[in-house]
């Protein structure tokens, strides 16, 4: 039971601290999952958090909370998901309602106005990484590579959820016209070092 509490404590604590940088709908916060889940605590691997990211944005909600949703109940069950929702959710209400409290004092100030400017910047480049670090484990053969490729612009004329379903079916079809031609289907950049070091095996369409 002690060894219970103490795991949600740190649920609770691990996502509180990430809240206050969740800004841009949540992507900022990958990055920093990413470093306490799988770098600091060890509760997952990379791979496994790249998957709680395409899910926690193929349904309805917000990025953060479904995130902390998928990786508390991982951990911890029921009580782990509870203790990580309301450790993403407390700061993100606390820095909402004063803002709010203190907005029609300070929102016409030229400080305030160009420090909001210069997040929204910062924020860009935040995501950005967060698209690099998750390309490592996403991308791991030909096939994602061209998926991702594609996946880029149809985002503009598509939506996500829409994107992401397309995406799916995608793997699917290939995975399974990979195994009747005979191909090995790559789960992860560390499958091919590992598969290298006993026997040959192709691991895309192109026997690469």
């Amino acid at each position: 039971m002690k060894e219970e509490w103490k795991r949600l404590l740190q649920l609770f604590w691990t996502f509180f601290k990430i809240a206050p940088v969740t800004f841009g709908g949540g992507f900022a916060m990958i990055p920093l999952i990413e470093k306490e889940v799988v770098e600091k605590r060890k509760w997952l691997k990379s791979e496994e958090v790249t998957d709680v990211f395409a899910l926690s944005q193929s349904v309805p909600g917000g990025v953060a909370i479904n995130s902390a949703t998928f990786i508390g109940q991982r951990i911890g069950g029921i009580k782990g998901a509870i203790a990580a929702v309301i450790g993403v959710s407390f700061p993100t209400f606390l820095i909402v309602l004063t803002l709010g409290i203190s907005y029609f004092v300070f929102h016409d100030h030229p400080k305030i106005e160009a420090a909001f400017l210069s997040i929204r910047a910062s924020i860009v480049a935040i995501i950005a990484y967060a698209a690099i670090k998750i390309a490592k484990t996403a991308i791991v053969d030909k096939s994602t590579f061209a998926i991702m490729i594609i996946g880029i612009p149809a985002l503009f004329f598509i939506h996500p959820i829409i994107a992401l379903l397309t995406g799916a079916f995608t793997g699917i079809i290939t995975i399974s016209i990979k195994k009747k031609l005979g191909y090995k289907a790559k789960k992860d950049r560390k499958e091919k070092k590992k598969k290298d070091e006993n026997e040959p095996v192709y691991y895309s369409g192109t026997g690469v």
